[in-house]
């Protein structure tokens, strides 16, 4: 039954869904149950969750307090849908809570359900504020699936020959293991940072709107810029008129271990933070949060998103926001982040197919080569690698332009156990693979 019922999905995905939803693994798997840090499929088989659908699980499947609020609501019968043209208290009160934890003096809300959504937003926001076309993007970036945020995209993998690219330009990525100008930390001169400033004089009018920057490249392969990076190119954009915009779709709500958004970590207080993904804990919810007088700036226009801040989805994103806090999941980020760090690089002792480990807290990348000196990316060899992590029991998620990075981002509230667990199943993996 469980096998035909498998078949029978599988088929109608082929015959009624686009071509582009490609499943994981050569057996695909039918998830029905999570609690946690773990999920089920149809045949009862536990699963430890690291990968969280695409970096969404931010405080554990199905909380109990979310569950308890959504129950309530339920009971009493709250209404489902509103919009922006009638009060409510949910998106009200999330964007209050919002405001309170972002940096600097960001202030302004807007919703949206994906992270696609929150950086259109976010890009016209910018252009309308600095009556400025031209976008800055990062080569290896990525910012969502329609029209604008693919015309930002870094990836050919990812790009269709349809999709308008006017106004927008690419800078150089700060891919330090594959660095464009073949330095290394110790004699680095953030030559990266200053092709955005080149890109900005040589493709521009030298004025621009925005840039468009991932404080670590998610589908890029996790890449983790030094932190001074975002330092000067922030430097740089403020200089060109520019607003700097942070996409922190994966690296939001305290995932690096350090700050609530990524990119306090570097000291840098953008213009917009644009969210989604783990605000939600896998609610469709996306926001952008903004300075009052760049909001201000599409006063006496008309625009607003139908199911954006509806209260459901807004009640989760607030209780996720409470959770994080009360919890103090930012910090066992830190922690439990930096013993996974450790125990990667132990198995990178014994496995030189893991060329380099990056990232921050519990957003963790390795990337794998079949020569450490040549940077040969080990696309197939990745590729079984989650075949052979599914074996034991793990979920796992893979990016980089070449499909040769392992992409973690578990829960923030993973235990030491758990992260045992992973590294236990991981080293069995990585022998399945290098026999």
């Amino acid at each position: 039954m469980v096998m035909q019922q498998k078949e029978k999905i599988i088929g109608q995905r082929h015959s009624f869904l686009y071509p582009t939803k490609v499943p994981y693994y050569r057996d695909p798997v039918h998830l029905v149950k999570a609690s946690g840090n773990y999920v089920w499929d149809d045949s009862g088989t536990k699963y430890l969750d690291v990968i969280g659908g695409i970096v969404s699980i931010s405080v554990g499947h199905n909380h109990p307090r979310i569950k308890k609020k959504m129950l309530e609501m339920l009971e009493r019968d709250a209404i489902q849908h509103t919009t922006y043209l009638y009060l409510s208290e949910y998106m009200a009160n999330l964007a209050e809570k919002l405001a309170e934890v972002a940096p600097g003096d960001l202030k302004k809300c807007y919703f949206t359900n994906s992270g696609s959504e929150a950086n259109e937003m976010a890009i016209l926001t910018a252009r309308q504020s600095t009556g400025e076309d031209m976008v800055v993007a990062l080569r290896h970036g990525y910012h969502g699936g329609t029209s604008t945020p693919l015309g930002l995209c870094g990836h050919s993998t990812w790009k269709f020959r349809g999709v308008p690219q006017t106004g927008i330009t690419h800078a150089k990525a700060p891919y330090c293991y594959r660095c464009p100008y073949s330095k290394t930390p110790e004699n680095c001169s953030l030559e990266c940072a200053n092709d955005v400033k080149e890109v900005i004089e040589t493709t521009t009018s030298g004025k621009i709107a925005a840039m468009i920057v991932e404080p670590i490249l998610g589908v890029g392969g996790f890449i983790d810029p030094p932190a001074e990076y975002h330092r000067e190119i922030f430097k740089i954009v403020k200089n060109a008129g520019g607003l700097y915009i942070s996409d922190e779709v994966q690296t939001g709500v305290g995932r690096t271990g350090k700050n609530f958004f990524a990119i306090a970590d570097s000291g840098v207080n953008p213009d917009i933070i644009t969210m989604a993904k783990g605000i939600g804990n896998g609610a469709p919810v996306g926001a952008v949060i903004t300075k009052e007088e760049h909001a201000e700036s599409l006063k006496g226009k008309l625009h607003f998103n139908t199911f954006g801040g509806d209260p459901y989805q807004a009640m989760q994103a607030a209780e996720v926001i409470d959770i994080i806090a009360e919890e103090e999941l930012i910090k066992n980020a830190e922690i439990q982040g930096n013993y996974l760090r450790e125990g990667f690089e132990e198995l990178q002792k014994d496995f030189p197919i893991i060329g380099d480990i990056r990232g921050r807290g519990l957003l963790i990348g390795l990337e794998l080569v079949k020569d450490q000196i040549t940077k040969e990316p080990a696309s197939a060899e990745t590729a079984e690698l989650m075949e052979k992590a599914k074996d034991q029991n793990l979920l796992i998620g893979k990016g980089g332009l070449y499909g040769n990075v392992v992409r973690l981002a578990p829960s923030l509230s993973i235990g030491k156990n758990e992260c045992d667990e992973l590294l236990t199943g991981m080293r069995k993996a990585f022998e399945c693979i290098t026999k």
